[in-house]
Parts: C-alpha cells; sequence; structure tokens
C-alpha cells in the first residue's frame, strides 16, 4: 500500500509525540511508501509564520527523506481534482490531500473523522 499521512500525523512522526498512536504507526511501517504531500509542508508554513504553529518548516523539510517519508508534490491535475470533492470539509489543505489521494491513487492516513467522509480512500484512526 501506498500512504499519504495527513499534516497532523506528519507532525507527531517527526517529532516523536506520544499522540501519534501505535495503530498509525503500524499502519505505517506496514506501507510500501509513506508519502507527505507539498501541501502538508505549506500548511506547516503558514500556521508556524502566523504563530499557530511552533515548528521549524526547514528543519522538517531537511529530514523528511532520512525519517522515511516521501514527498509528494502538489501538481495542476491534484489542484483541479478538488473542485470535484463534495461539499463536506472547509479545510483547503485537508481537500487537497483527499484530491491527492484520490488522484494518485493512495490512501490517506488521518485522525480527522470529517476527512473520512470523502472516500474509501481515507483510513481514518
Amino acid at each position: 500500500m501506498r500512504l499519504l499521512i495527513d499534516t497532523q500525523l506528519f507532525l507527531w512522526a517527526m517529532s516523536g509525540d506520544k499522540q501519534l498512536t501505535k495503530k498509525a504507526e503500524a499502519i505505517m511501517l506496514s506501507a510500501e511508501a509513506v508519502f507527505v504531500s507539498a501541501a502538508s509542508i505549506w500548511e506547516i508554513a503558514i500556521k508556524s509564520g502566523i504563530g499557530k504553529l511552533n515548528a521549524d518548516v526547514n528543519e522538517l523539510v531537511a529530514r523528511m527523506e532520512e525519517a522515511g517519508f516521501r514527498e509528494l508534490p502538489v501538481t495542476a491535475t491534484h489542484a483541479a481534482a478538488v473542485r470535484k470533492l463534495p461539499d463536506i470539509h472547509r479545510d483547503p489543505f485537508d481537500r487537497m490531500l483527499v484530491a491527492q489521494a484520490i488522484t494518485e491513487p493512495l490512501r490517506l492516513l488521518t485522525d480527522d473523522d470529517t476527512v473520512g467522509r470523502y472516500t474509501d480512500l481515507v483510513i481514518t484512526l
């Protein structure tokens, strides 16, 4: 299985946060590849810049590959696919992750139940 993780799971994994459950760890370890979207990096950069998040986005990017994550760029196809999504969730970053999961296809791992309502490609913890 090829897996895309949401922003929160990426942050928890990179920081060793105890909120990253054993179930999430097991799913990530069993995946053939685990991707982090450029949209997640963008979200972290924005939220860090306005003080809503305490994270060094440059350090996260520098350590991402070493931690076993692959970068998933945002393409025009991904961006266009957002238009086809039903109006379930207003968060533009989560909507992009769903569009990427559908387009690639990838399984999307999240702890957000609302995101899980989009498609059966979403694995909700």
